[in-house]
């Protein structure tokens, strides 16, 4: 089933959904249900499985020339999105991504997932690589989330790369995309940002998924802004309950967001990491209510492989 067909569904009632990673390589399934189970009880309709791209590390040879070496830290999201649906029944929402794939490779990612009855995508462009300074497409593959999203509508309306073949079925993607309530940090502006947003909307996406944020007055004005743009589509909160002490520092870093100062101070002030958890889940219990009693379709919670604080919040909520 489409998200959008579960919103529908819900009447009114703000659903629980989540995102999960991919399991480190070498490990099992049994790893990622053992992360999942836990929240089941609280019927997600759809749960988020994130892409990690390949990476690269360069070595020395004997010769002193570097040698380019791909790594691979995380299995496919395509076989896990198929594991995950035929042991819990539930639909999942792989992550698309521009990095690291050609159209062609685009392309068969998505027969895979039309076949698998898959009926979601999330499209994004991706972050670059550690070692480049900005992001740089595959040769032959999309430089933009909106190519991308492109692609996608093609293939939903029985336009495959091998134009000359005449008897493909159309697929029936739902098409998600991101959003920033503080902006993009690549984007010079929020009216930039949101130009771009409306244009991915104009394409064919269908809701919004939004950046993590610990404010929820900044979800407000970021659903203003996007339906004085005309944007009508569901705009989705992401929420991330805050579990350690580094996290106060890292998350901005990694997600160019802000961290309100009566959080970063409750979090400063904890002798270590379970106290700092349990503020973290008390902060996403009060943000999420607050969320609910404005009509939030669903509260979507980015779990990074640790379903413990997130069951907590909840818990307390549904």
């Amino acid at each position: 089933m489409k998200v959008t067909d579960h919103f529908r569904n819900a009447n009114g009632k703000t659903l629980f959904t989540f995102e999960i990673l991919p399991p480190l390589k070498g490990e099992n399934m049994r790893i990622l249900f053992n992360h999942i189970d836990p929240l089941m009880e609280f019927k997600p309709p759809f749960i988020d499985v994130t892409y990690h791209r390949e990476e690269y590390v360069y070595k020395q040879r004997e010769n002193g020339l570097l040698e380019k070496i791909t790594t691979r830290k995380r299995p496919g999201t395509v076989g896990i999105c198929a594991a995950i649906q035929n042991n819990y029944k539930v639909d999942t929402v792989p992550h698309l991504i521009c990095g690291g794939f050609n159209k062609e490779e685009t392309e068969n990612a998505l027969i895979d997932l039309h076949f698998l009855g898959i009926d979601n995508v999330l499209v994004l462009r991706g972050d670059c690589v550690k070692s480049e300074q900005r992001f740089v497409p595959e040769p032959g593959g999309h430089h933009y989330a909106t190519e991308l999203i492109g692609q996608v509508v093609d293939m939903n309306n029985g336009r495959y790369l091998d134009d000359e073949q005449t008897y493909h079925n159309p697929t029936d993607f739902c098409i998600g995309v991101a959003g920033y309530p503080e902006k993009h940090f690549e984007a010079p502006n929020q009216k930039s940002d949101l130009r771009w947003l409306k244009k991915k909307v104009e394409l064919g996406a269908e809701y919004i998924v939004t950046q993590m944020f610990f404010e929820n007055q900044k979800y407000f004005d970021f659903v203003n802004r996007c339906r004085e743009e005309g944007i009508t589509v569901p705009i989705i909160p992401g929420l991330k309950p805050m579990t350690t002490k580094t996290q106060l520092t890292l998350l901005p870093s990694l997600f160019h967001i802000e961290v309100p100062c009566d959080l970063a101070d409750a979090i400063e002030d904890c002798p270590d990491n379970k106290a700092a958890a349990q503020v973290g889940v008390e902060w996403a219990i009060k943000q999420s209510k607050e969320l609910m009693e404005f009509g939030v379709p669903c509260l979507h919670y980015y779990s990074m492989g640790r379903s413990e604080s997130v069951r907590k919040v909840a818990e307390a909520l549904f």
